[in-house]
């Protein structure tokens, strides 16, 4: 990329200092004509004064030329433009005067409206998207709230088809309760409206409890699940951190077919707690992996009605919160592999 210019134009200066110069050596020679002429000193001072007047005025009409071309006009469009995007029209790009190396202060604004008209559009577009998935989202368990609550009314319904529909009823109504959970944690973190509350706590002991409380839910599935938990302190969040461990463990679960095996790994290296889950479930192919991490990408559809596509977009922001980082591996058909780093390991007892 070239090297732009500094807006303060040399030429520019140059150009009015030979103005003015000219200007004051104009004058100087029509006096020095005048008195060589005539010895009244009333009509030298208005001859003077005529042509005073008469180089005032001609600068008058240069420097208004100047600024319509130089000033107004740059203005105008730069007006233009702003009025444009402050109606919602973020499509609007403007055209710099100058070549890039010779960019004035009016180019540069115009490049930055470009760019902020550019992040506006991509904002509207997620915002569209956003609203368009969480319309979706919701049609969905409500059409089957609808649908269940209108069979429940009728009067002939045996005991076992009542419990079908309340089953379905409950399990539409908490996946409801989870998107709108969801969604509220997520807007949340992105507007920074609650922020990390950090302490000293044992994260061996808080993915323990958590792996406990899916022990009924694993022998369910009849899966096997491998712990190798090191001792680790660190200092974090431990309520954002529960967020990240029970939508992957969920996940786990989830997708891993009943006889499966998910293992779950905590280890320390150098001054980073290193988190694994692992799960023998379904995998994702490379393509699905790189948009995981996107609000509501469902990469297996199969088992779309039980989620809603929020769970890893939110687990990422959490993770970037916090200053770690995660990443995946996964081939499909041979399960998944979510590694966790987190960083502020203490080494000293709690």
């Amino acid at each position: 990329m070239k090297k732009r210019k500094s807006a303060f134009s040399i030429t520019g200066a140059l150009i009015f200092f030979v103005t003015i110069a000219l200007v004051i050596q104009i004058a100087i020679l029509v006096y020095d004509y005048i008195i060589q002429r005539t010895t009244n000193k009333g009509l030298i001072a208005v001859l003077i004064l005529i042509v005073v007047l008469m180089l005032a005025a001609l600068c008058t009409v240069i420097d208004v030329i100047r600024r319509k071309i130089m000033v107004d006009r740059p203005v105008t469009k730069i007006l233009s433009a702003t009025k444009a995007i402050a109606a919602g029209d973020f499509s609007v790009r403007l055209t710099p005067t100058h070549n890039y190396e010779k960019y004035n202060e009016y180019d540069i604004i115009m490049e930055n409206l470009n760019t902020m008209a550019s992040e506006l559009s991509k904002s509207e577009v997620l915002k569209t998207d956003f609203i368009s998935n969480v319309s979706h989202e919701i049609k969905t368990p409500l059409a089957v709230i609808q649908s269940y609550a209108s069979l429940l009314q009728n009067e002939d319904l045996d005991k076992e088809e009542k419990q079908r529909c309340t089953g379905a009823l409950l399990q539409a109504t908490r996946r409801l309760n989870d998107l709108i959970t969801n969604i509220l944690k997520m807007n949340k973190l992105e507007n920074q409206e609650i922020k990390p509350d950090y302490s000293l706590f044992s994260l061996s002991d808080q993915l323990a409890e958590i792996i406990v409380g899916y022990e009924d839910l694993l022998q369910s599935k009849e899966i096997d699940l491998d712990c190798q938990i090191d001792e680790v302190k660190i200092k974090s969040c431990p309520s954002y951190l529960e967020i990240v461990w029970n939508n992957l463990l969920s996940n786990a679960i989830k997708f891993t077919d009943s006889g499966g095996k998910i293992t779950v790994t905590l280890k320390k290296s150098d001054e980073n707690a290193i988190v694994g889950i692992s799960d023998t479930g379904c995998g994702i192919d490379k393509e699905t992996g790189e948009h995981i991490f996107e609000k509501f990408y469902q990469g297996d559809t199969s088992h779309k009605s039980q989620g809603n596509g929020l769970g890893l977009a939110l687990v990422k922001r959490v993770v970037d919160v916090l200053g770690g980082e995660i990443s995946v591996e996964s081939e499909k058909g041979k399960g998944s592999t979510f590694t966790i780093t987190l960083k502020d390991v203490v080494n000293e007892n709690i």
